[in-house]
């Protein structure tokens, strides 16, 4: 993370193209073979700053309260992860937006962003699993008749969506809150806490979704829905 944040100042001060790898191991403290130990190309050095926030998007959508449905636990951790002052400090937005203002004006370094973007996706699918397996107790099971029946029959499981499906949501989740914090880092000085920043933009982006079939059952016969 030194590293990556040594390379952002250099690419916001110098640019991407007068920027060295060697200029970035120098300004981490390091020795240039230490700098290609971690990373290939000097455009990778900032992976870690892109990765942070998509990280700690899902691992609060993975603490979410286990009774919320997974929209609800989308939001919340849009709340937490894209309110300034909340996940991240007001003054680190600022970086953000610079940036995902690097990403767009870079190829390499879109390539870079978009490399993250689809590792968060499978995190999320992993997240999603869990939430939609697990049972009101975390159990993997659901009640057929409600917990307080002592007569009821027992749990039945709950069913487990396809792997494709599971990422195929976990894809529409990220792509809701990527396309909202890309919007807001490209639409000029727009306040990160006013009703155009992140976190507004992502919600509205989620409540489109509303009526997602998150918990779609696998086909028998394995063909898509048509």
């Amino acid at each position: 993370m030194e590293i990556a944040r040594a390379a952002a100042g250099l690419f916001v001060r110098h640019g991407l193209r007068a920027t060295r790898a060697e200029d970035i191991a120098q300004a981490a403290g390091i020795a240039p073979r230490t700098f290609y130990r971690y990373f290939a190309t000097k455009e990778e050095a900032v992976a870690p700053l892109y990765a942070a926030g998509a990280q700690r998007w899902v691992a609060a959508v993975r603490t979410a309260p286990a009774d919320a449905s997974v929209l609800q636990a989308l939001e919340q951790g849009v709340r937490h992860t894209l309110t300034p002052g909340a996940g991240v400090s007001a003054s680190s937005w600022e970086w953000v937006r610079t940036l995902l203002r690097l990403a767009e004006a870079n190829p390499s370094l879109r390539r870079v962003w978009a490399e993250v973007c689809q590792a968060s996706e499978r995190s999320l699918a992993e997240v999603l699993a869990a939430r939609l397996t697990a049972g009101p107790t975390g159990t993997g099971t659901r009640s057929a008749t409600g917990p307080d029946n002592v007569a009821a029959p027992a749990p039945v499981p709950a069913p487990v969506p396809s792997p494709s499906h599971l990422r195929f949501a976990a894809a529409v989740a990220s792509a809701a809150v990527r396309a909202a914090v890309e919007a807001w880092a490209t639409a000029g000085d727009v306040p990160a806490d006013g009703p155009e920043g992140p976190a507004e933009l992502a919600l509205r982006n989620l409540g489109v979704l509303r009526d997602f079939p998150w918990e779609s059952r696998r086909l028998d016969d394995g063909r898509s829905r048509r």
